[in-house]
């Protein structure tokens, strides 16, 4: 940028509209992830009808201030009531909500503050200097690159279950089947309907998610009353909001991990959020040195899932704006409005229009600092949901549940959808089953499905002979084998060191 653009996009930052535009966004954006049901997209959905009067600048960058702060704010619910406001957020409530029974809520949500704020703004520098060449590497995907992607996140699913591996891949393998519910989108045949037209569409994952993870926890906070007799609540948060340097110092290698693989996800269109927190959750515990921790109330999982989920928001953004390809539904509503002010993806947005983009994405670096800000100013009013009596707790969140299942599609059969998950989720985590697996395989098994019968049609009878001839198709089959043969070979060297000390 030369002197004079820089000129320009701190006049249109500086701009009162904008100043405002970024308040009311990130402000806004934090209380909608709170609320479970009310997703990133349906926000943005929602508020670009607003920007049709706005300057272009003001109005794309409220939007992008929603779409970062609404993924932090998922995190909030997740670490209080275990009821994650956003798909993005189900990794959070794993370890976020074991630390609020701890009495360790405080550390939970700065932790979760630290990390998505420095995701954010990691994911933003990438935005503004390497968008060009980084949105170079989506137009190498293809049906291949997708299925393996996805195989490569099926993977995870052995390490997410805290109990038995085994009972881990039954939960995966449900969520696979699951996944299937619905039209088959090759062959047309629907699947598993049983005459309902409701099931064609499939399974909505907000409404299984908010039942497996929110239902399922009520039932079993009125198990223990009933059981204990008396009101059963999280220990009183203690501690300062921010982190400590040791915290800061422990988490920091496993942020800087997260980020950088959430800006990676969230440039290949169609991941999202969901799978970057997966992902970064899974990396975290991989390199961890506190692996028994995970599950039962990690600073580090807190911290992996929440870093990769707000990196995923620059990423997805950068094919957007350099190649018109949204990384995510949120940035296909963003592409929306970007394209309602006239200014089309390309090399012009960079060039004849170079002091809007510009400010756009710096904009976006800034409100992933005020979101930290605000989120830091507000935690200790985030955390007074603790004090509320546990009877008006579980009614609140039966409540939200019901709300936010219907309002993804106004539909009755939602909640029926939620209710039957909340049962099932309450029977599984009673058997020792757990319930995140199911929502990664609901969420990557489709991923895969498509992607086969693609990338079967494009082999042309020659799959495997066509997967080795792509570059980044290889890559990801030794970063599949890694992961499988890794803990088997650990435990191998491990049990030889073992026979050499006896």
């Amino acid at each position: 940028m030369d002197s004079s653009m820089i000129s320009m996009v701190i006049e249109q930052l500086l701009s009162f509209q904008t100043i405002i535009a970024l308040v009311i966004g990130v402000v806004g954006g934090i209380a909608i992830g709170a609320l479970p049901g009310l997703s990133t997209t349906m926000a943005i959905a929602l508020l670009v009808p607003i920007t049709f009067s706005m300057e272009p600048v003001a109005g794309l960058v409220m939007l992008t201030a929603i779409y970062t702060s609404a993924t932090y704010g998922g995190s909030i619910a997740s670490i209080l009531l275990h009821t994650p406001g956003t798909p993005a957020a189900a990794a959070t409530a794993l370890d976020g909500y074991q630390l609020t029974l701890k009495g360790k809520a405080s550390t939970a949500i700065g932790v979760a503050t630290f990390s998505s704020m420095v995701g954010g703004f990691i994911s933003g520098i990438a935005l503004l200097f390497l968008a060009p060449p980084l949105a170079q590497l989506s137009l190498m995907f293809s049906a291949p690159e997708y299925l393996l992607l996805a195989i490569f996140g099926l993977t995870i699913i052995g390490s997410l279950s805290s109990g038995s591996m085994l009972k881990g891949l039954a939960s995966g393998a449900i969520g696979l089947l699951i996944g299937t519910i619905g039209i088959d989108i090759i062959t047309g045949f629907p699947r598993f309907t049983f005459g309902s037209m409701s099931l064609e569409s499939g399974i909505a994952l907000i409404p299984a998610l908010i039942g497996l993870f929110s239902l399922s926890q009520v039932f079993i906070l009125i198990e223990n009353q009933v059981k204990s007799g008396k009101k059963v609540k999280a220990k009183q948060a203690t501690g300062k909001f921010f982190p400590s340097k040791s915290i800061i110092k422990r988490i920091t290698p496993t942020v800087l991990r997260s980020s950088g693989l959430g800006v990676i996800v969230g440039i290949m269109p169609g991941a999202g959020g969901d799978v970057g927190s997966w992902v970064g959750y899974n990396e975290a515990k991989r390199f961890s040195k506190r692996k028994e921790e995970f599950g039962k109330g990690s600073v580090e999982g807190v911290a992996g899932s929440e870093s990769a989920n707000n990196a995923v928001t620059g990423g997805a953004i950068i094919p957007m704006m350099t190649l018109g390809i949204p990384g995510s539904s949120a940035t296909a509503v963003l592409l929306g409005g970007l394209m309602i002010q006239g200014l089309v993806p390309g090399s012009e947005l960079f060039t004849t229009n170079g002091h809007l983009s510009y400010a756009i994405i710096i904009g976006f670096i800034i409100a992933n600092i005020l979101m930290g800000i605000v989120g830091f100013i507000g935690a200790k009013y985030f955390i007074k949901v603790l004090d509320v009596p546990q009877n008006l707790i579980i009614a609140i969140i039966i409540t939200i549940c019901m709300v936010g299942s219907y309002a993804i599609n106004n539909s009755i059969f939602d909640i029926w959808v939620m209710v039957f998950f909340g049962i099932f989720g309450y029977f599984l985590r009673k058997a020792g089953f757990s319930t995140a697996p199911i929502i990664l395989g609901m969420i990557l098994g489709p991923i895969a499905e498509r992607s086969l019968g693609q990338a079967l049609v494009m082999s042309q009878d020659n799959f495997f002979v066509y997967l080795l001839s792509r570059p980044i198709s290889v890559i990801f089959i030794v970063l599949i084998l890694l992961t499988i043969l890794t803990p088997l070979i650990m435990k191998l060297i491990r049990n030889r060191k073992k026979e050499a000390v006896s």
